[in-house]
């Protein structure tokens, strides 16, 4: 190593986390996606489990991880994720087993898996994207989408008369014997990524200390989905989002 070499690791702040792939994220810009990546990878990483790691991803813009973060990983149908990840930490203990759900997939589709999962208590860890939208089938209504909300199939905003309540599914769970650890929190600052990272390894802590079912919710951003550029996209989510799920944890018995 040259002297110039010696310099730039002595005022290196910032690099790139181990098990990230080095292969450009389809993810459009300003998505909260990547950034939740990266804190999955970093704090697998920095709890030495990334031989020990198997992630669950389903359908919609969650099924990509696998190309991003360097772990084991098994592929579920569309909302089976908690389901399939109950048998992979059954037959494999030791495990640290997680999910990776958006809304439209955990709040929908998936909404059985998930409830009776976290009511048998099964030692999972489930991170739950929040972006109150389908981002990647073209826009359409979730279970999380506000009311008044526009969308690709509410273009006059969402009906409480015609689509219910938006879910606030994270609430329900907390609500369970099975959970010990329900949180909800952002990406959109440097603030609530150190919250998020830190609730990130306290959830994969407890599959595997065997506590329970843990839940990160993360309310995020859909640039795309939301037809806003990803400054404003975040200021509509800190506006709108962020009042109707508040942010912090719901429930935590494992301490």
């Amino acid at each position: 190593m040259n002297i110039e070499d010696i310099k730039r690791s002595e005022n290196k702040v910032y690099s790139r986390p181990e098990l990230l792939n080095d292969s450009p994220m389809h993810y459009c810009p300003g998505c909260s996606h990547g950034v939740v990546h990266k804190l999955v990878a970093e704090v697998i990483k920095e709890m030495g489990q990334e031989e020990n790691s198997i992630g669950v991803a389903p359908v919609g813009c969650a099924v990509f991880a696998y190309k991003y973060i360097d772990i084991d990983w098994i592929e579920a149908a569309h909302g089976r994720a908690p389901a399939v990840a109950t048998g992979a930490k059954r037959l494999n203990p030791d495990r640290l087993v997680f999910t990776y759900q958006g809304d439209g997939d955990l709040a929908a589709i998936g909404t059985a898996e998930t409830i009776h999962a976290a009511n048998r208590g099964e030692n999972i860890a489930i991170i739950f994207i929040n972006n109150a939208i389908y981002g990647m089938t073209g826009g359409q209504m979730a279970p999380t989408t506000l009311e008044g909300q526009k969308t690709a199939t509410t273009p006059y905003g969402r009906r409480i008369d015609l689509n219910g309540y938006p879910l606030k599914i994270s609430d329900l769970l907390a609500r369970l014997e099975g959970t010990c650890y329900v949180t909800r929190q952002t990406v959109h600052n440097p603030a609530s990524v150190r919250k998020a990272k830190a609730a990130i390894r306290r959830a994969f802590e407890n599959s595997l200390n065997g506590r329970g079912t843990s839940v990160v919710e993360v309310v995020s951003t859909c640039s795309s989905g939301w037809k806003m550029t990803p400054e404003k996209a975040n200021e509509w989510m800190v506006e709108n989002m962020v009042p109707f799920y508040p942010l912090g944890d719901l429930k935590n018995t494992a301490e």
